[in-house]
């Protein structure tokens, strides 16, 4: 083998996607030892259990651990059920509130069963940082914590944020990048990976390394994924997400409303479309050679095919097109039972109400909305009356939006 093409192969496959490595000729030098002694790599992502769907924006981090995996390295996964209890203060303009142990473990479960979609479950060690934490004695926690100062701390945006607004920082805040740094100490961590708003925490990493007498870890940042409105990152609670564990109907539907601009991005960081093969696509698109709707529906099938494969991408593709290009219904759309107790004595409902009750929204005032803006189809005829009585039929079909369909039926 020559090592030093090696070396440059592995740099290649794992510069993808990054936004800073620190420092990179570390991570060249650390990838030369390996290939020369033959021992892979310590990669560490560390999880805090406190939101416990995964989206697409959360696997772009584990598209790059799946990539060191691939390429003979060890992935550790920590799971922090006990700096979970502090929670991460990155970012945050007040103190979070402090998850009880079995929320945590309830989170750390359910984010067990969604991270092995993405990655190699054979060549995972996943572990939480209780066992090397809770051991700890008061005395063990004030070395630990004499190892950084407080105008460290400081330097950290969202503390001297908060520290110039005279809002109130917690101390136990200031353990958490502590704790985390003491995770790579615990398992003497060669790589560490984290989204760019982890840069300080991945940094106390490689300084309390070198305060134990080890080798310091590099610290590898990936992008924030923006959402489906190309603003802001994406994010369950603002609705611009695709979850990992939708439907490929869903997930392929959200695909295909991205915003032109993002289907590059999303290639690169949330598929394993080779480099050249996503050049070539932006390429193609920049040229006119490329229409984007196809490129387009060529991401849905990705991204779909690597929850549900193959057979399900194309069928999800196909519904597509025939819902939206053709006009047709899709193949099966959910019943929802409809009882005679929800009905007027005159044996109508209000459409809100039932539409809340169909799960076709959140809120009677949600339906308003919805029915306002055009949103709404009873039998693919437009309501626009948002004080609309609806007498319920055997097979009525009530839509929201492109995605949403219900039948109803009487019981």
């Amino acid at each position: 083998m020559n090592i030093a093409k090696e070396v440059a192969r592995q740099m290649e496959i794992i510069e993808r996607g990054v936004v800073e490595i620190i420092p990179r000729e570390d991570l060249v030098a650390k990838l030369h030892r390996s290939l020369t002694t033959n021992t892979p790599l310590q990669v560490k992502l560390g999880l805090d259990p406190t939101a416990p769907d995964i989206h697409l924006g959360h696997t772009v981090v584990l598209q790059k651990l799946r990539q060191f995996q691939d390429l003979g390295h060890q992935v550790t996964i920590i799971i922090g059920d006990f700096t979970g209890r502090i929670g991460d203060p990155s970012g945050k303009s007040e103190t979070r509130k402090q998850l009880t142990e079995e929320e945590v473990l309830a989170n750390a479960q359910t984010y067990k069963e969604q991270i092995f979609k993405v990655l190699d479950q054979a060549r995972t060690r996943l572990v939480f940082n209780s066992q090397w934490l809770a051991p700890l004695s008061f005395a063990d926690v004030i070395r630990l914590a004499a190892k950084c100062t407080v105008a460290r701390m400081l330097e950290r945006d969202d503390f001297a944020k908060r520290y110039r607004e005279n809002l109130p920082i917690s101390v136990h805040e200031f353990f958490y990048p502590l704790m985390q740094g003491y995770d790579s100490v615990a398992l003497q961590t060669d790589v560490e990976l984290g989204g760019t708003d982890q840069k300080f925490n991945l940094l106390m990493g490689r300084q309390l390394q070198r305060e134990y007498g080890q080798e310091p870890q590099v610290a590898l940042m990936t992008p924030i994924l923006e959402g489906l409105d190309g603003i802001q990152k994406m994010s369950k609670s603002l609705g611009n997400y695709i979850g990992i564990n939708e439907s490929p109907r869903e997930m392929f539907g959200k695909t295909m409303s991205i915003a032109d601009p993002l289907m590059v991005r999303y290639f690169e960081l949330v598929t394993r479309v080779p480099m050249t093969e996503v050049r070539a696509i932006e390429a193609g698109l920049a040229d006119g050679s490329l229409h984007p709707r196809d490129v387009k529906m060529r991401l849905g099938r990705e991204i779909v095919a690597m929850y549900h494969g193959e057979e399900a991408a194309f069928a999800a593709q196909q519904e597509f097109q025939n819902i939206f290009q053709k006009g047709e219904l899709p193949d099966e759309i959910p019943e929802v039972v409809v009882s005679a107790s929800m009905l007027e004595e005159n044996g109508v409902v209000w459409l809100p109400k039932l539409m809340v009750f169909s799960g076709l929204a959140s809120s009677t005032s949600e339906a308003r909305r919805l029915i306002t803006q055009g949103a709404v189809r009873i039998n693919d005829e437009r309501v626009q009356d948002v004080d609309m009585q609806v007498n319920p039929e055997k097979g009525m079909i009530i839509r929201v939006g492109k995605r949403k369909w219900v039948t109803l039926r009487l019981q």
